[in-house]
């Protein structure tokens, strides 16, 4: 299983210089994890950069993997990342959820590298 951080999905939609690391994980969509606070951080991010119909449209293509929403055992297990790794909540949701599903974390935030569990490549430019 494989979960993409916000900012790999950024990538993958704007075609920016790591794209490629981000594409087959999420290309394969039977094992592609999406948290919804993803969803929201896309949206959010594409509709300010972008315009509506291409944030929606991005996010459309998003729900082709498994979208998990925030329970009340991720919101626990987040709130303890965080609390123990200084994250914020919305990097903490996403890495409860990959944990919770046994999923390969996706991400170019640097806060994330060299975790147990998570593919990181450095943010180019």
């Amino acid at each position: 299983m494989n979960v993409v951080d916000s900012s790999g999905w950024i990538e993958y939609f704007t075609e920016g210089g790591n794209a490629d690391f981000f594409t087959p994980s999420i290309r394969n969509v039977e094992e592609l994890v999406v948290p919804t606070i993803c969803i929201y951080e896309v949206f959010k991010r594409l509709l300010a950069e972008r315009d509506e119909d291409s944030a929606l449209l991005s996010v459309g293509l998003m729900s082709h993997g498994r979208e998990i929403g925030l329970d009340r055992n991720i919101a626990i297990d987040a709130a303890q990342i965080s609390r123990e790794m200084k994250l914020a909540m919305a990097d903490s949701i996403i890495l409860a959820t990959a944990r919770a599903h046994n999923a390969t974390l996706w991400t170019q935030d640097a806060h994330f590298k060299g975790l147990e569990g998570v593919k990181y490549i450095e943010k180019k430019g």
